[in-house]
C-alpha cells in the first residue's frame, strides 16, 4: 500500500466517522500505525483533519435544519429539537469539546442549529479530535493504559 493511499483511506475513514455515516476511523488508525505505513505525525494529522471537516457538515446540516424540518430525512421531532436546544444552550460552545465522544455528531450539529461562530466551532472541534487523535495514538503504541 503506498503512502498517498493509505493516508488517502484514512482521511474518508476520518471524515465519514465525524458524519452520521456508520464508519470507524480508529481501525484504519490502529493498523496504518501498527504497520508503520506513514509517520505517526501525518496520521493524527490527517485523521483530525478528516473527522474535523466531517463535522463541519453536521454543522452544515444544522444550519439548515429549518428547512428540513417535517421532512423524511429530518426525523426528529419539535419537542426533541426543543431539548437539544436547551442542552446547547445551557452548556454551550464548550461541549463541542466532547465532539469526539459517541454522541458529538448531535453536538455538532446542535452547534449549527444554534448559529455558534463557525471559526470558534471549527476551532474547539478540531482540538478535540486533535486531542483525542493523540491520545488514542498513545494508547495504540502502549505508551498509555486503560
Amino acid at each position: 500500500m503506498t503512502l498517498l493511499w493509505s493516508l488517502g483511506g484514512l482521511f474518508v475513514a476520518a471524515f465519514g466517522a465525524a458524519t452520521f455515516l456508520p464508519f470507524q476511523s480508529e481501525i484504519v488508525f490502529a493498523a496504518l500505525q501498527a504497520e508503520g505505513t506513514a509517520p505517526l505525525f501525518w496520521l493524527v494529522f490527517v485523521a483530525s483533519l478528516g473527522n474535523s471537516l466531517g463535522s463541519c457538515v453536521n454543522y452544515a446540516m444544522g444550519l439548515g435544519v429549518e428547512r428540513m424540518k417535517g421532512s423524511r430525512w429530518f426525523p426528529v421531532t419539535e419537542a426533541q429539537m426543543e431539548r437539544a436546544q436547551k442542552w446547547y444552550t445551557r452548556w454551550g460552545v464548550w461541549s463541542l469539546l466532547l465532539s469526539w465522544a459517541p454522541l458529538g455528531d448531535a453536538i455538532t450539529l446542535m452547534a449549527g442549529v444554534m448559529r455558534t461562530p463557525f471559526w470558534l466551532f471549527f476551532l474547539l472541534v478540531s482540538f478535540a479530535k486533535t486531542v483525542r487523535y493523540v491520545v488514542f495514538a498513545l494508547l495504540t503504541a502502549g505508551v498509555l493504559s486503560l
